[in-house]
């Protein structure tokens, strides 16, 4: 399970690190970001993984959220993954809401996609068996948030992993992609037809299936976000949370978009939200 440093960067007493290596499970090569609190250096610390949205890299977040001082503070380890599958062999879509930069954290079923598109996999079996085994790593606590399609990915992967989660937030995420275009478009070409397979990836439908838990979960949503209304709809998780008994925070931001400038304003939050849940 060998992997590449790409660059490392001293940052607020901790590192910034890029590395790359070839994914098994996705056919590729792929890079990701680790930020490494001052911390590390005298034993394991918790992990947050941070899932970017459409069109996004590893680099999106680590370089536009601002999270490292607050990460530095708490001595939360903040992973950031690539959104898909990349290079010369792997299928693309001329969207840019489809293909490379739009991996929608599934397991595709469809050709071509099948054979590279194993996003929810890669984040959930292989890419943390390299954090492990390669960094100082407490994979007993570990949170996950995102953005956008990244709070799609995180809300799903933590409805189906909540062992391995003990903490769940999201910025302006897509919370039903069965019911909006981007959701639609993706499910459709990964998974195919039958709307039961692509239920297994829509976090409302999902939260009915496994119902509720002791976790609150916090969301962050822009009032003036270009996509609220058409693609986002994120009053149809908090009627699922209110139908289920789900413990939900879900902060409506006057005034905030869909950009970086919106995670930057309150990724503290998120920070404190999960240092709260994995100090234990």
């Amino acid at each position: 399970m060998s992997f590449q440093t790409v660059s490392e960067t001293q940052c607020f007493g901790g590192m910034q690190g890029y590395y790359s290596h070839v994914s098994v499970t996705l056919g590729c090569e792929m890079r990701f970001s680790v930020f490494t609190p001052p911390q590390a250096k005298n034993g394991k610390v918790p992990v947050l993984w941070y899932l970017s949205g459409l069109t996004c890299t590893e680099d999106n977040a680590t370089v536009k959220a601002g999270f490292q001082r607050i990460a530095s503070e708490l001595g939360l380890m903040i992973i950031c993954p690539d959104t898909s599958p990349r290079g010369d062999d792997v299928p693309d879509d001329e969207g840019y809401d489809f293909g490379k930069g739009a991996g929608f954290y599934v397991n595709a079923t469809e050709e071509p996609w099948a054979k590279n598109f194993q996003m929810y996999s890669y984040i959930t079996k292989e890419l943390p068996a390299l954090i492990a085994n390669e960094f100082a790593a407490d994979m007993n606590r570990q949170g996950i948030t995102g953005h956008s399609m990244g709070g799609h990915g995180a809300l799903t992967i933590w409805l189906k992993n909540r062992d391995t989660y003990k903490s769940i937030s999201a910025f302006a995420p897509i919370v039903s992609p069965m019911n909006c275009p981007w959701g639609e478009k993706a499910l459709t070409g990964y998974i195919g037809e039958n709307r039961e397979g692509w239920a297994e990836y829509d976090a409302c439908a999902l939260l009915e299936k496994h119902g509720a838990s002791d976790t609150e979960i916090l969301i962050d949503q822009g009032l003036v976000d270009n996509f609220l209304e058409g693609q986002l709809k994120p009053e149809l998780f908090k009627e699922a949370c209110e139908k289920t008994g789900q413990k939900l925070n879900l902060r409506m931001q006057e005034g905030y978009d869909h950009s970086y400038f919106f995670i930057a304003s309150f990724v503290e939050d998120h920070l404190w939200h999960h240092a709260a849940a994995l100090r234990t």
